[in-house]
């Protein structure tokens, strides 16, 4: 197949894992290499980046961005997944009231401590952290520094009162209502969880799994492919013509920058560590701006 790049804006469905989504993708249009950005839950559903050939290189730049997410949490019990797939651990008879919630979500604004779910794939010593719980193996995955920047509550009845957040880069929605609920002094879960958007990629000019495996051609023809420069958000790029450097570029060799192309720049984005270079759309380069030299870290031609 052509060598493409690019993203596809994904609406995952509930019941399937992102891997497993990633891989129906890469079957039927017969990639040669696929990624996505920010696992889903088999449970959850929403947007899914993917990246489609050396697009790949950029997924960390994706997972950086602020993520927006629906939710519900289910009062007066928690389980052994933080969600309904799991098993119950504890249970309460309290169920808090609509101003105490409001009260207790404040103290998650902004940065904070949070400890992941121990059926998340974070690391314990080489291993996924859902690979120990999954043999009953005891470990401690440390608290790590998140950051909500917007929260607020949608809807509330008795047993179950529904979000929606805005926050960054490995904050757990799970644990956020198993932290919430603790702090209200009773149990809770999450019965519901819909991410509505990752920087760019939004729940509106997303395309459901099924549209997108029902379009077998080879070209991808209803354009669903973005390039890679257009989902990247607030990044410094500078535009390469000139076939030599183009060349130079793709051996990996430093090419030198007009200034005067950057006159329009504020110096304080020269000195920022990343600097991208495009092509016709697409990152052709990332790496670092000294003076007027560009420094390749990554090629992606």
């Amino acid at each position: 197949m052509k060598d493409i790049q690019g993203w596809i804006n994904l609406y995952k469905p509930k019941n399937i894992s992102s891997f497993r989504a990633i891989n129906k993708i890469k079957k039927t249009f017969s990639l040669n290499k696929i990624g996505h950005a920010g696992t889903l839950d088999p449970l959850a559903e929403g947007i899914l980046p993917i990246a489609i050939g050396k697009a790949t290189k950029l997924i960390s730049f994706i997972n950086s961005d602020l993520k927006c997410y629906n939710f519900t949490i289910t009062w007066g019990s928690q389980t052994t997944t933080d969600d309904s797939a799991g098993q119950i651990l504890y249970e309460s008879d309290y169920l808090p009231g609509l101003e105490e919630i409001k009260k207790g979500i404040k103290l998650f604004l902004g940065k904070s401590k949070q400890v992941p779910p121990n059926v998340s794939a974070i690391k314990v010593s080489g291993q996924r952290a859902y690979k120990l719980a999954r043999d009953n193996k005891c470990f401690n995955i440390p608290a790590r520094d998140v950051f909500v920047s917007n929260l607020f509550i949608k809807d509330h009845n008795n047993q179950r009162t529904s979000f929606e957040i805005e926050c960054g880069k490995g904050f757990y929605i799970r644990s956020f209502a198993r932290d919430l609920a603790l702090n209200l002094k009773t149990f809770g879960h999450i019965s519901y969880l819909e991410r509505t958007k990752v920087g760019k990629f939004n729940k509106e000019k997303a395309i459901l799994l099924d549209d997108l495996l029902k379009i077998r051609q080879r070209d991808f023809g209803i354009n669903c492919i973005k390039p890679t420069i257009s989902m990247l958000d607030d990044i410094l790029a500078y535009e390469i013509l000139d076939q030599k450097n183009l060349t130079d570029l793709s051996f990996g060799r430093s090419i030198k920058i007009d200034e005067f192309n950057l006159k329009n720049f504020q110096s304080i984005y020269l000195d920022k560590k990343i600097f991208f270079l495009s092509n016709n759309g697409d990152i052709v380069s990332i790496g670092k701006l000294v003076g007027n030299l560009f420094k390749p870290n990554k090629v992606l031609i």
